[in-house]
């Protein structure tokens, strides 16, 4: 599970689910949001989740230059370090957006892209039952889930899908023990 765009006035919600029913997630956060809720990023890495940058202020990275689209992804993966001490080398592209200079700027800064399998469309419907059935049906081993964590109807969706999930064998890791694990 994969949550994009916060830190959010929902993600200690969200961690306290997780926290209830075990499993872990990775948080791609915007990087401009960080100051304000400090210690929910600090709460994720203690609560043994994975943070990864979403660009500093969500602009569309292939529209941007090159220096632009660094300063984007390393101002946050800069802000991240700051505040947790821990450093990252994954990222999400805002909207899934990215080309040949998306990888380009990635590779030579020792970042890796991350997308997903399955889109629950969160961010459209704010339906948590939509986003609950959407992932209950097309899960399966391997997938990384898209969802959001600054909609309350995706962390509606989360009391369900979290104890489900577990329910039906499926281990609840960061995106990192994933690629791991194809090593």
């Amino acid at each position: 599970l994969t949550f994009d765009d916060g830190p959010s006035k929902h993600t200690e919600r969200l961690l306290d689910i997780f926290k209830a029913n075990g499993g872990k997630g990775t948080f791609f956060v915007v990087g401009n949001l960080i100051d304000n809720r400090k210690q929910t990023v600090k709460r994720v890495v203690a609560d043994g989740h994975e943070v990864g940058g979403h660009s500093w202020s969500h602009r569309q990275l292939t529209k941007l230059s090159i220096e632009d689209m660094t300063n984007e992804i390393m101002n946050t993966r800069a802000k991240i370090y700051s505040v947790t001490g821990k450093d990252t080398t994954i990222m999400r592209p805002p909207y899934g957006s990215f080309n040949d200079e998306t990888r380009s700027v990635c590779r030579d800064n020792g970042v890796v892209m991350i997308n997903w399998s399955i889109d629950t469309l969160d961010w459209k419907y704010k339906d948590a039952d939509k986003v609950y059935k959407t992932i209950m049906k097309d899960v399966k081993d391997g997938d990384i889930i898209l969802c959001h964590d600054l909609h309350e109807t995706t962390v509606d969706a989360m009391e369900r899908a979290i104890p489900d999930l577990i329910a039906k064998g499926y281990q609840l890791v960061t995106v990192s023990e994933l690629l791991a694990c194809g090593d």
